[in-house]
């Protein structure tokens, strides 16, 4: 399966087939349709051995030499403002003075193109990379600004697997000081995909404070270590509700839950983001709280947790980064 036509004239049945259905309006990208499943897809000869994590494979896919850092965000489970997170602390990167790039690795349920307020479809340069949007000052890509948005994206894992290595390896990144890579919630394919594609700096995992969201941050740590990326540190959303009237603070998911689990896993707490109606409304409509309200205490927070998020990576050093073990 390719997003991108590469004018292969070796393609066989199979690859014509998939290739039929093309998202109207964009000729490089390539999207399958339910009715094209009954077969299963070959994954790409050059890809490593899937379930094999890339400490073993001793191998990458994709090389980006001009991205300092990598770095997912993850989530144990759904529905605790992983992508919230992932948005507003590109934003935050970005107004430091870095130059950021946000990547929307959630075939499924793409956020990012609601959250930035953004609907327009990539161009292609002259190598037929695909060309970022770019929305407060934030490099994008993300599946769902090339599809309809009522369209669901009926994909198996290896075809997950071709589109993340493609959403690096065929677009016009630049130079970039982060990339920030939204993965969908659980412990899947996508991470695995990642990690296999190119060597990640490391991991920022999402959580609330209440436990049934703290035991799932403990999957997504197991995960990673299995995986060989190092978790740069936890982040607590939704920790508090801060009355806007009086400014007083109600732990309604009880309290320093990320805190502590950040401290049994002997990682880094970044931060925790108070529980604002604002964050909500300001991402429905496509400028997030960072940029649409910059000196809220929710903003300021997801600036804490950027400022805190450099701390840890400059502590660690480029000799920190993901290292490939030769077997």
């Amino acid at each position: 399966m390719n997003l991108f036509k590469k004018g292969n004239k070796n393609s066989d049945s199979t690859s014509n087939e998939l290739n039929q259905s093309t998202t109207k309006g964009h000729p490089e990208l390539k999207v399958i349709s339910g009715s094209q499943l009954s077969r299963p897809a070959a994954p790409p000869r050059s890809s490593p051995a899937q379930g094999v994590p890339q400490a073993e494979t001793g191998q990458h896919n994709v090389e980006l030499p001009d991205i300092r850092y990598k770095i997912a965000v993850a989530s144990g489970k759904g529905g605790v403002g992983k992508s919230t997170v992932a948005t507003n602390l590109a934003i935050a990167l970005s107004r430091s003075g870095a130059k950021v790039g946000l990547m929307d690795a959630d075939a499924y349920g793409p956020s990012i193109p609601t959250m930035m307020g953004i609907s327009e479809k990539p161009q292609t340069n002259p190598e037929r990379k695909l060309i970022p949007l770019v929305r407060h000052n934030i490099q994008l890509m993300s599946i769902g600004f090339m599809v309809p948005e009522e369209q669901a994206m009926i994909w198996r894992g290896p075809m997950l697997h071709s589109a993340i290595r493609q959403f690096l390896s065929d677009v016009n990144w630049g130079e970039l000081e982060y990339l920030i890579i939204d993965l969908p919630p659980g412990t899947g394919d996508a991470a695995l995909s990642l990690t296999q594609a190119i060597p990640l700096t490391g991991a920022v995992i999402v959580t609330t404070p209440q436990d049934v969201a703290l035991a799932d941050v403990r999957r997504g740590a197991a995960m990673f270590d299995r995986l060989g990326v190092p978790i740069l540190g936890v982040v607590e959303n939704m920790s508090y509700f801060l009355c806007p009237h009086c400014g007083e603070r109600t732990d309604i998911f009880r309290s320093d839950g990320g805190k502590k689990t950040s401290h049994k896993l002997g990682v880094s707490f970044l931060g925790c983001v108070p529980l604002d109606a604002e964050v909500c409304t300001a991402g429905d409509l496509g400028v997030p709280i960072v940029a649409a309200h910059p000196e809220s205490p929710q903003s300021q927070a997801f600036h804490e947790v950027a400022n805190q998020l450099s701390v840890e990576l400059s502590e660690r050093g480029p000799e920190d980064e993901l290292k490939i073990i030769e077997q």
